[in-house]
């Protein structure tokens, strides 16, 4: 539009759509050369990997340098394409805002396919992707997860996580999801932090959400249960309470504490954060 505008200060309207049409054949030159660079770009890798069987060591290494670059690039665009074309047709990344919200955020585990879709016998520390981390204390791990496709009416994201546990000898299970740096920009005492999520369950259990938050050397926690018989499953951590210093906060995260987890499916089919100001009396 600006463009448009500036194209038209002095011009005939002849000489406006002149150039309307060139800057639309500018486009389109511009879409026809990217797919030609592609399909160059396509032919080289599929030579470079009929040749990786035969290819001298030193040459082979740097081509996995240049394939891993590449790669990290192509898993960052199939992330959000296939995050966004899986997603309902209400909106880019719906969330369930609460009204006054100044934050609000769904973890790549929810919101989009991640490279390693399931773990067996998953160790303790595994990162199921960025920001979202496994932890547990078994001897032996009986433990699987994999990411799942959500595809009932009343699912918002489009993406959901399955736990299988069956023998479990620990004494804790628990998901770490590392908050943005968008949560902690100017997180005052004043602020509820919210958290909801869509939980299924083979059998009961208890499942609990800790907030930690980094103030310099401190840590400040708070603890909820989830409710899980409760319609709306959802939490809210009032920050009035801690001993808070707003000016050394550095970071945050949510631990999701699973009690009792043995012989149990776990499908957590969503689970977003969201951030508001308390209202003031």
């Amino acid at each position: 539009m600006e463009a448009c505008s500036i194209l038209g200060e002095g011009l005939s309207s002849a000489q406006v759509q002149r150039g309307k049409w060139v800057m639309g054949m500018a486009g389109r030159l511009d879409g026809v050369l990217d797919r030609l660079v592609m399909r160059r770009a396509l032919r080289r890798w599929r030579k470079a990997a009929d040749a990786a069987e035969t290819q001298d060591l030193e040459s082979l290494r740097r081509l996995r340098g240049i394939a891993r670059q590449h790669r990290h690039h192509i898993d960052r665009v199939l992330h959000s394409a296939e995050g966004r074309l899986a997603l309902p047709v209400i909106g880019p990344n719906p969330i369930r805002r609460p009204p006054g919200s100044d934050w609000a955020w769904r973890p790549d585990l929810w919101r989009g396919p991640v490279p390693a879709a399931g773990h067996a016998g998953i160790e303790s520390r595994t990162p199921l992707c960025d920001g979202a981390t496994l932890f547990h204390d078994c001897r032996v791990s009986e433990i699987t997860t994999r990411q799942i496709r959500n595809r009932r009416e009343e699912d918002i994201a489009p993406f959901g996580l399955r736990m299988d546990v069956f023998h479990f000898d620990g004494s804790f299970l628990s998901i770490v999801l590392d908050l943005p740096s968008e949560a902690v920009n100017g997180l005052r005492t004043k602020h509820l932090i919210r958290l909801d999520t869509i939980v299924e369950m083979e059998k009961p259990l208890e499942i609990f959400a800790r907030l930690n938050v980094k103030h310099g050397p401190n840590v400040e926690q708070v603890v909820r249960e989830m409710p899980l018989h409760d319609p709306e499953v959802m939490v809210e951590f009032d920050l009035f309470y801690t001993k808070l210093n707003e000016k050394r906060v550095e970071k945050a995260w949510v631990d999701l504490i699973f009690e009792g987890p043995q012989l149990n499916q776990i499908v957590l089919r969503d689970v977003t954060l969201s951030r508001r100001p308390r209202a003031e009396l």
